[in-house]
């Protein structure tokens, strides 16, 4: 009978490609990675990898059996979930989240997670989706709330929440109080995320066909920076307004009446891969599902 060890290292040297990179995973040199393997296929009586200069690549009995080991490994996860019940969501979950969440939910989620599950810690790295989806396939993070989805074959999504996008402006601009055309908003520059966003495009391309005679648009990936140059009236912002619920509150920004096509909304989701060791992502994004859903009623009547 093979051992579910070496069947569990037989995974993720396919799932990750090689031997040094499933050692790194399971904290173990790269000698003893090969030693289980080829236990495995002794014990199987079937060769799993071809190995050559290049590296290693799975075997057609290999890839049969791949799902098998996945199944397994999966099994052994939800014994120890019904076992232990919620102490099996412990050790430390590598977490991307795009800038928008933190200024949301992701307070009250930390909440409900340390109060539901205190053996899990979190290791939070606040980026752009860009670089978040990157990072997922790569293996660098268990679970991202992100701009998506994704369109990897191996990463599930699960939609969370959808926040609608607001022109904001200083009122010393003087652009409150009526409806507004586009090509007056373009005599000053447009303020909002990256370049390399979906919004930063759709936004540009709105104002190109309004026929503005000059499109001036500043991406950043920082909301702080967005908010901070609209209040300066350096230009008029598109973001999300709960981004910015205290430059509303305060009066330092407004949102403005803009004849125009509507502005898409930003749609996020959690992303992580899937696998048999997806119990802890998989359990901590239905907590953040149902932690947006919660907000997305509190925000709907306030900026919408």
């Amino acid at each position: 009978m093979a051992d579910l060890r070496n069947i569990e290292t037989f995974y993720w040297v396919a799932t990750l490609g090689g031997f040094r990179a499933a050692a790194e995973k399971l904290h173990a040199t790269q000698p003893a990675i090969s030693q289980r393997v080829r236990a495995l296929e002794d014990s199987l009586g079937v060769r799993l990898f071809d190995r050559d200069a290049r590296g290693v690549a799975l075997t057609a009995k290999g890839e049969e059996l791949l799902p098998f080991a996945e199944g397994m490994l999966r099994m052994r996860l939800e014994m120890l979930r019904a076992a232990r019940a919620d102490n099996a969501i412990r050790g430390t979950l590598r977490l991307g989240v795009s800038e928008t969440i933190v200024h949301t939910w992701l307070p009250r989620l930390m909440e409900r997670l340390h109060a539901a599950y205190p053996a899990l810690l979190m290791d939070i790295q606040v980026d752009t989706s860009t670089l978040l989806k990157d990072q997922i396939s790569n293996h660098q993070l268990d679970l991202g709330f992100l701009l998506g989805p994704m369109t990897d074959p191996h990463v599930h999504s699960l939609d969370l929440c959808a926040f609608p996008l607001r022109w904001l402006a200083s009122p010393r601009l003087g652009l409150g109080g009526g409806p507004v055309s586009l090509r007056r908003i373009a005599e000053w520059p447009v303020i909002t995320y990256p370049a390399s966003t979906d919004p930063h495009r759709e936004i540009k391309a709105m104002l190109h066909k309004s026929g503005a005679p000059s499109v001036r648009m500043y991406g950043s990936a920082a909301l702080s920076v967005i908010v901070r140059m609209a209040q300066d009236a350096i230009g008029t912002a598109v973001i999300a307004p709960v981004s910015a619920h205290r430059a509303l509150e305060d009066g330092s920004l407004c949102m403005l009446d803009v004849e125009s096509t509507p502005l898409p909304s930003l749609r996020y989701t959690a992303c992580w891969r899937q696998g048999p060791n997806d119990l802890v992502p998989r359990t901590v994004a239905q907590v953040a599902l149902e932690v947006a859903l919660q907000d997305s009623l509190w925000h709907k009547g306030n900026y919408s």
